[in-house]
């Protein structure tokens, strides 16, 4: 009796266990499936904004209302906030294997529509180009300028020049000749085949002297390049940008009484970074360092190039 009774005690936990193990799994899974589906809808949310902001954009583009796309351009100049959805995770469970293919799907999906209005964005902003040339009375001793000045880049040998207030004495920058003091203003810059590089806007005051440190504070608007492949926003801390791919070409815009500095890369029509809400009260230069050349592994120019607006509908 002892020994079925034994046996008894044994099955009848083993059965308990299982009870609760099957709970627990079925808990599990209910809470993943809900997990799932708050992720569909924040997904759907995001598509649904991107779509509207998407339109709105097409429409703007193709308007011959000038008045009317300069007055509603900035209402809708970045895109709308969206989550890193590379970051989130479905737990594994075999019931919720077609709710992660929908989040794959819907982040497809969302990545499209953001590449679309991102190309939209850009075209619209490209109208307002501008012809940058460097300065050279800026332009620190070792930075190289070609004849046409629209390229940069960083020699080894220091050439003599006057050491005029608006050089830069130590730090390889060099500025672009023209400023403004209002209104938009658009430009693009080649900076493929380099590890580092600076590239924004300065305000005129800037200090030319001695070190430079990149910040608004300090009258710099940049984004930069650092160890190959690692770019940030220099806004008074390094702010890392998600950049997925390698930086060939900078589109820099600027809507001096809106306080907006914004970067996009332009062929793969992505944004890279803004800086809003900015009180420009001085003259804006754009402002452009190659960095040390390093032994010839940085040694590519940046160049100032023109707009290709042949890309138009691109995406779309």
């Amino acid at each position: 009796m002892a020994s079925a009774s034994g046996e008894y005690d044994r099955k009848a936990e083993a059965e308990i266990q299982k009870m609760i193990h099957d709970r627990r799994v079925k808990i599990q899974e209910k809470t993943t499936e809900k997990q799932a589906e708050g992720f569909i809808d924040e997904l759907k949310q995001e598509i649904t904004q991107l779509e509207k902001r998407s339109s709105e954009l097409k429409q703007l583009s193709h308007s011959e209302d000038h008045l009317h796309l300069l007055q509603n351009i900035t209402s809708i100049k970045t895109p709308p906030p969206t989550k890193d959805w590379t970051k989130v995770n479905v737990h594994q469970s075999s019931c919720v294997g077609t709710v992660r293919t929908a989040v794959a799907q819907l982040e497809k999906t969302l990545s499209e529509e953001m590449k679309k209005l991102c190309d939209v964005e850009l075209r619209m902003i490209q109208q307002y180009e501008v012809d940058v040339t460097l300065d050279p009375d800026t332009a620190q001793p070792y930075l190289i300028l070609s004849e046409d000045g629209k390229q940069v880049s960083h020699g080894n040998v220091q050439k003599k020049l006057p050491d005029n207030t608006e050089r830069f004495s130590y730090s390889p920058n060099v500025l672009g000749k023209q400023s403004f003091s209002s209104g938009r203003f658009y430009f693009e810059v080649q900076v493929g085949g380099k590890t580092r590089w600076d590239l924004g806007v300065a305000r005129e005051s800037i200090n030319r002297k001695g070190q430079i440190y990149l910040s608004p504070n300090n009258g710099y608007w940049t984004i930069v390049l650092r160890n190959g492949n690692e770019y940030q926003a220099a806004a008074g801390r390094s702010v890392i940008l998600p950049v997925r791919e390698k930086v060939q070409k900078v589109g820099v815009f600027v809507d001096y009484e809106e306080g907006l500095v914004s970067f996009h890369e332009v062929e793969t029509r992505v944004h890279l970074y803004s800086f809003t809400g900015c009180s420009f009260t001085e003259r804006l230069y754009p402002y452009f360092s190659p960095d040390m050349n390093q032994n010839g592994t940085n040694s590519a120019p940046l160049i100032i190039s023109p707009v290709n607006h042949s890309n138009e509908g691109q995406g779309l």
